[in-house]
C-alpha cells in the first residue's frame, strides 16, 4: 500500500485533513513528505498499524485518542482515554476570560500580578493552561475529582512551559482560598442523553460528561457554594450546553450569556454582586 492509496483507506472514516493527520503520526513525518512521496509504499508494520487504527475509528474510537493530540487555543495538549477532548466551542470561555481580565486591569486599575484564577473540573487541563500561557502574570489554580486527569493536565502544563497549583479536589471540597476569577466546563450532559451521543463521544469519560438527570447537577452545586470561594467583587465563568442558558440563568439570576461562533448560547458570566 502506498501513502496516498494508505490516505484514501484512512478517509472510509476521517476527512481530508484528519486522515493526513493518522498517516503523519503513523508515518513520523510532515505534511511535505507526505504531499512528495504519495508513491511510496508503507512497511508491513505501518500497514497493519493503520488497519488496527482505521478499524478503531470505525467504532468511534477518537482520532485524538490515537495520537494523544489535540490543538487548542493555538496549543498543543496530551489527551487520551481519561479526559475530555478541548473543543472549539470552549475557546469562548477563554477568550471571554482572558478579555474580562484585561478589562479589571485596566479599568480599575488592579494590578494583574494580584489576579488569582480557578479552573474547576479542569480534565486536560486546556483551560487554565491557556490562560496562563497568554496572562503568565496571574496565578492559576485547577482542580479535579480525577486524580488521571491531573496527571494529564501536569503533562501538559509542563509541555507548554506553564506553572499552574493543581489539586485534587471533588468541586469546592479541598479548595480553601477565594478567587477573583472562576471558570469551569462542568459535566451538563443529561444522563439519559449520554448513550445517544455520537460514537465517538461515548469514548470519552463518563464522569466528564454526566450531568445528572436535568443536566444541571454541577451548576447547582457550584452556586451552592460559589460564595464561600469567590470573592465579593468576583466573576464565575461557566460553559452550558446550547440549549441551556435559560435553565442556567434561573440558577444565576441575572447572568449575561456569550455566544459561540455558530451562534449557539455557550457561556455564562456571573457577577458575585448579583444574587444567586
Amino acid at each position: 500500500m502506498t501513502i496516498n492509496e494508505a490516505l484514501q483507506y484512512a478517509k472510509q472514516t476521517l476527512d481530508n485533513i484528519e486522515s493526513k493527520i493518522l498517516i503523519k503520526y503513523i508515518l513520523k513525518k510532515d505534511n511535505t513528505y507526505i504531499i512528495s512521496n504519495g508513491k511510496n509504499k508503507l512497511s508491513d508494520d505501518e500497514e497493519s498499524i493503520l488497519n488496527k487504527y482505521v478499524n478503531k475509528l470505525k467504532n468511534g474510537y477518537p482520532l485524538q485518542y490515537i495520537t494523544n493530540n489535540q490543538e487548542f487555543m493555538g496549543l498543543n495538549f496530551y489527551v487520551d482515554e481519561n479526559v475530555l477532548i478541548p473543543q472549539p466551542d470552549t475557546e469562548v470561555l477563554v477568550e471571554s476570560a482572558i478579555k474580562y481580565i484585561t478589562e479589571i486591569t485596566v479599568n480599575k486599575k488592579i494590578s494583574i500580578n494580584n489576579i488569582k484564577l480557578l479552573d474547576l473540573c479542569t480534565g486536560s487541563g486546556a483551560i487554565a493552561i491557556s490562560l496562563k500561557k497568554y496572562i503568565p502574570q496571574i496565578k492559576v489554580y485547577a482542580s479535579d475529582i480525577s486524580e488521571k486527569a491531573l496527571e494529564i493536565s501536569k503533562i501538559n502544563a509542563n509541555n507548554n512551559n506553564v506553572e499552574i497549583n493543581f489539586i485534587k479536589s471533588d468541586m469546592f471540597k479541598n479548595i480553601n482560598e477565594k478567587f477573583d476569577i472562576i471558570v469551569s466546563n462542568p459535566p451538563y450532559i443529561k444522563t439519559s442523553e449520554i448513550s445517544k451521543l455520537s460514537k465517538d463521544v461515548q469514548n470519552e469519560p463518563v464522569l466528564a460528561l454526566d450531568g445528572g438527570e436535568d443536566g444541571l447537577k454541577f451548576y447547582r452545586l457550584i452556586s451552592e457554594q460559589i460564595n464561600d470561594y469567590l470573592k465579593s467583587d468576583g466573576i464565575l465563568m461557566m460553559e452550558i450546553g446550547f440549549d441551556q442558558a435559560n435553565q442556567v440563568k434561573s440558577i444565576f439570576k441575572n447572568a449575561k450569556i456569550i455566544k459561540d461562533y455558530a451562534k449557539n448560547d455557550r457561556v455564562v458570566i456571573w457577577n458575585r454582586s448579583q444574587k444567586v
